[in-house]
């Protein structure tokens, strides 16, 4: 039996939708994708984006309409994105499917639906009452992100011992044995409290976690304007950024088409792609596919394994 993968549609004003359609015979040879969305909705998407419904494209209808409107955010659309994700969660709570897939929603299109989460990882810790770890990536290197969507100049006041050896801890129970590079906050990582004090509290926790988890597996920290090079890159593929451009400015400018964004420390598997809803090129069959390809791929490695 292949493993069955509920799949969120995300925002349908956005590329998710046809992304879905697009590589659907490919998803279908290695699970049984279970899409969250409705025969209404789907059919509209369909005559927009000129192409047919796959005979074995499985719903898990959710409930609702609206007129899609490519390109334009909007409170109907974020609402449906949401709905979307809630019925994949469900899915997986109700053991109906083994791991979850979201295509990209609008921040602020949930804004105007007034739902007050920032995005699925918000959400996902709300929901479980966990504090999931955002770990974006792809096999040659993966980051994972202390603080998510929080403003620059709050960054710092985040950076507390306590957090961080928990997050530390937290990362361990997800990767067990790969050594972490830890970048450090302030440029040359403080120069030893010359740039900023936050890599004392950096250090502090990495010394801590590695003591408890019982070896060296957090290495750090390290100076954020070389954590990246091919020299450091060739002996971690595991990072752990500060805050969220930190890590994915190198991410994206290195392997842009085919990261993923994970879900960890969760009591379900969760990936999605790592782009937005492309609102810009929605409904014109430009959409690239290889992030969600390796999104199904990164959820099913996590269920073969757990």
């Amino acid at each position: 039996m292949k493993p069955t993968i509920a799949v969120s549609v995300g925002d349908l004003n956005g590329v998710g939708i046809e992304i879905a359609l697009k590589v659907h015979a490919e998803i279908s040879k290695i699970c049984t994708p279970l899409y969250c969305i409705n025969e209404t909705m789907l059919h509209q998407a369909v005559e927009l984006l000129n192409t047919k419904i796959p005979h074995d494209f499985k719903l898990n209808p959710v409930e609702g309409q609206f007129e899609i409107k490519a390109g334009q955010v909007s409170a109907s659309s974020g609402k449906y994105s949401y709905d979307s994700f809630m019925s994949a969660i469900s899915l997986c709570e109700n053991k109906k499917a083994d791991g979850v897939v979201t295509m990209p929603i609008h921040k602020e299109a949930w804004m105007m639906a007034g739902l007050k989460f920032k995005g699925h990882t918000d959400l996902l810790r709300h929901h479980f009452k966990k504090d999931a770890i955002m770990m974006l990536g792809c096999e040659e290197m993966f980051v994972a992100l202390f603080t998510e969507h929080v403003p620059l100049k709050d960054v710092a006041s985040f950076v507390q011992y306590k957090k961080l050896k928990q997050f530390f801890l937290d990362l361990h129970v997800s990767i067990p044995e790969e050594k972490i590079a830890v970048l450090g906050l302030n440029p040359h990582a403080g120069d030893n409290g010359v740039l900023g004090h936050e890599e004392l509290r950096i250090t502090k926790a990495i010394k801590s976690a590695n003591k408890k988890i019982g070896f060296e597996q957090f290495i750090g920290p390290i100076v954020p304007d070389i954590a990246f090079t091919p020299h450091f890159r060739a002996n971690f593929r595991y990072f752990v950024a500060m805050y969220h451009d930190q890590g994915l400015a190198p991410l994206k400018a290195l392997y842009f088409d085919e990261s993923v964004n994970i879900s960890l420390n969760l009591p379900i598997i969760r990936t999605s792609v790592d782009h937005g809803t492309a609102f810009d090129i929605a409904y014109q069959d430009k959409a690239k596919t290889l992030s969600y390809i390796n999104a199904i791929k990164s959820a099913l490695v996590m269920i073969n394994t757990k």
